[in-house]
């Protein structure tokens, strides 16, 4: 059997929106007993949610499937100001476990829609992020998912004031085409100060792309539906690298390590570690491993507080239990 060199990116897996986002529940639960109801997936993998779930988190589509007064986390994904005021109106107890970077483009939103600005907006129609997005100002977005796309938007008059916002996980090479094709269409539309994209979506791109050119296969773990992982199998085939995403070792194909010599991991920014741990252990178990290494492009260091009802309730907590001692 020959022998296989595995290769792992780095920065990958959880990002710090994400470590934010599963914390709150697991905090959520742990202050206010079980259950305790989570609106859509904390985040986009099913191992994440299944864990949550038997630990007492109930994920719902809808606030109206929350009974009246219970507590429920909102998504890292950002939710659309009718669900607060849905969520309002049957008297929950929402703790919004929005990824902070998600949170900087809704005020985006709000600040441009204030100035009178149409916004355009780029993503994919769909995604829970976008969905909370445009929300914001529903009346005056325009959705933009591809380049060729900008060719069908309206002829705006110069008179319009035009901005465009982004989705946090997108491509960041696709992007910078359609701001680029967007910029031609409209030269006076207005940028964002900081580039939505997260920083964490960048640095997982940017290590892929390194992975991409030292392996001849890149596997990417992470759910179908979680966007920054499907952008990390598109950016490893861009640059050159045979590049599937799966959910964990079950879903390997042993057709696909044939004739191979080294193989690169990465894992997408929802993707807990011990997954990326599980595929190790895969090949451990199937092929003759020679070694493990890492390539680290960028170290990241980045962290967001808890949301504040969470923060409050373990302050209180720390306060009594000092009280106590004293």
């Amino acid at each position: 059997m020959a022998e296989l060199e595995l290769i792992l990116a780095a920065p990958r897996g959880y990002c710090a929106g994400v470590d934010r986002a599963v914390e709150t529940v697991e905090r959520a639960l742990e202050l206010e007993g079980k259950p305790v109801y989570v609106r859509k997936q904390i985040v986009h993998n099913i191992h994440v949610v299944r864990d949550l779930e038997t630990r007492g988190a109930i994920f719902v589509d809808d606030v109206v499937e929350v009974p009246a007064g219970a507590t429920v986390v909102f998504s890292a994904h950002g939710v659309a100001p009718t669900v607060h005021e849905d969520a309002a109106a049957r008297h929950l107890n929402v703790i919004d476990a929005t990824c902070p970077l998600v949170t900087k483009v809704h005020s985006e939103a709000k600040r441009y829609d204030t100035r009178g600005y149409h916004m355009l907006l780029i993503g994919h129609e769909g995604h829970e992020e976008v969905v909370g997005t445009m929300g914001e100002a529903p009346q005056a977005m325009t959705l933009v998912e591809t380049e060729s796309d900008v060719a069908n938007l309206p002829d705006f008059p110069e008179s319009q004031p035009l901005a465009f916002l982004t989705q946090t996980t997108l491509s960041v090479d696709e992007t910078r085409g359609i701001i680029a094709a967007l910029k031609v269409r409209y030269p006076w539309i207005h940028s964002p100060v900081k580039e939505d994209i997260c920083y964490a979506t960048s640095n997982r791109q940017a290590a892929v792309k390194a992975l991409a050119a030292e392996t001849e296969l890149v596997l990417v773990i992470g759910s179908a539906n979680s966007s920054n992982s499907c952008r990390l199998v598109e950016v490893a085939r861009e640059y050159g690298a045979d590049s599937h995403l799966i959910e964990d070792e079950t879903e390997i194909d042993p057709a696909w390590i044939v004739g191979r010599t080294r193989v690169g991991l990465t894992s997408g920014a929802s993707a807990p570690e011990r997954l990326v741990r599980g595929v190790i252990g895969w090949f451990e178990a199937n092929h003759t491993v020679s070694a493990v290494t890492e390539l680290e492009t960028v170290h990241e260091d980045v962290s967001f507080n808890l949301p504040r009802p969470i923060r409050r309730a373990l302050a209180v907590i720390d306060a009594s239990g000092t009280a106590a001692k004293e």
